[in-house]
């Protein structure tokens, strides 16, 4: 198994649209795509930012790999445009994945529309749901917030600032 080695670069913060990022430099790509066991995107990654902690992913647009570097990464990074960091990185092993919570999924199984359209929507907008939905604090918000999400799947009112599917 490829030992996931710490690549160590200084950059430049950069902008696209309203987008701060930066690029990694070819030599660093060339170590994550060994470590990832690919050259295609989207890989998953995990580093530090002027010794701060952050897991991102790098992604391929226009022929260029970037790192979106966002709020959560560093602070004020949109504020940040043209300042030089310091960058860690290497290819991250752990899973993301999210777990639908109990009551979404008996939710779903009750509703056969709403199930149907699930399936129906793309991953990223699966993942969207489901995040959303784990991440709420309490058993009140996760019941209320899952009512709304089968009326959204069945087209009856928005959800998550997202129009009807």
């Amino acid at each position: 198994m490829q030992q996931n080695t710490e690549q160590k670069f200084k950059v430049t913060i950069e902008i696209i649209g309203i987008n701060p990022f930066v690029f990694v430099p070819p030599k660093i790509l060339k170590e994550i795509f060994k470590q990832a066991g690919r050259d295609k995107g989207p890989i998953p990654i995990k580093g530090t930012i002027n010794g701060n902690a952050y897991r991102q992913t790098l992604v391929r647009y226009s022929n260029e790999w970037r790192l979106y570097i966002n709020t959560v990464m560093l602070k004020n990074s949109p504020k940040r445009i043209g300042e030089k960091i310091e960058i860690t990185v290497s290819f991250d092993t752990d899973k993301r994945e999210i777990e639908m919570p109990a009551g979404f999924a008996k939710a779903l199984k009750a509703n056969k529309e709403a199930q149907l359209n699930f399936e129906k929507l793309t991953a990223s907008r699966k993942q969207e749901i489901v995040r959303y939905l784990a991440n709420l604090k309490t058993k009140e918000s996760l019941e209320r917030n899952i009512i709304k999400a089968i009326g959204f799947l069945t087209g009856k009112e928005k959800f998550v600032g997202r129009d009807k599917p």
